[in-house]
């Protein structure tokens, strides 16, 4: 049975929900329809799910929205996404700055569009002091190209002197990161069935739980977002630690 709103205890939620929105091509085929009609009711979706995690209170929501191996797909189709991606932050920016949500976009500049990044730069500036959820966009994007990103800036720090490597450690490298100042996300969706992580978060999802729902992501729907929670909700999070006793769930607890 579909769980509601009403049935999920605030506990049970995840703090940051990353998705792998996948399944707009297949959809739209499905439908007898091109792909990029997929695309454009993909990013319906996009807001129906923001707008209900803010709601329900999440602290973040990271969307893998065009990674960096995206561009090897037909050049009709990328103009299209970017194209499609410049609309969005413009139709979108006002409705985030109302429900006080945080924009962010992850990612590497260089290759996008200038009217894409004028845009993306001006939601992250219109929204700079809202204080509920944050939403990252994952614009050419790639999880092993940020790990390489984070690993130069550290090693110029230490060459310069104004790092010891000494000092060196995990936070180190979360603090260079696309993500830095964000918790890692505790859930990883992903649409469409398919068992793969595509190169995103790699370094942030280590301790995340996993949700594969064979639904395409353009008909993913508010039912499928709270299965995906209760799902969550239902999972034994044991960090590494031993499963605890019966009614002691602090592995802190005396």
């Amino acid at each position: 049975m579909t769980q509601t709103s009403s049935d999920h205890h605030p506990s049970t939620l995840p703090r940051h929900l990353a998705v792998i929105m996948d399944g707009n091509g297949r959809w739209a085929q499905a439908q007898g329809m091109p792909r990029i009609a997929g695309h454009r009711q993909g990013a319906k979706t996009v807001d129906l799910v923001t707008m209900e995690c803010a709601r329900l209170g999440l602290e973040a929501i990271t969307l893998y929205s065009f990674s960096s191996e995206n561009w090897k797909r037909p050049t009709e189709e990328v103009d299209f996404l970017m194209a499609l991606c410049k609309e969005h932050l413009i139709t979108q920016r006002s409705r985030m700055v109302e429900h006080n949500i945080r924009f962010r976009r992850l990612g590497r500049r260089n290759g996008l569009p200038a009217e894409v990044l004028e845009e993306s730069d001006a939601c992250e500036e219109a929204t700079r002091n809202c204080g509920g959820m944050t939403l990252s966009l994952a614009l050419n994007y790639g999880s092993r190209a940020e790990l390489a990103d984070a690993a130069r800036s550290i090693a110029e720090d230490a060459a310069e002197g104004r790092l010891d490597p000494k000092s060196i450690d995990e936070a180190t490298v979360s603090n260079r990161l696309d993500t830095a100042g964000l918790p890692d996300p505790d859930l990883l969706l992903r649409t469409a069935g398919e068992m793969r992580i595509s190169n995103f978060l790699l370094w942030q999802i280590s301790y995340a739980e996993l949700v594969v729902t064979d639904v395409l992501w353009p008909a993913f729907g508010i039912s499928d977002l709270h299965q995906a929670f209760a799902d969550f909700g239902r999972r034994d999070r044991r960090f590494g630690l031993i499963d605890s006793a019966p009614g002691d769930s602090d592995p802190n607890a005396p």
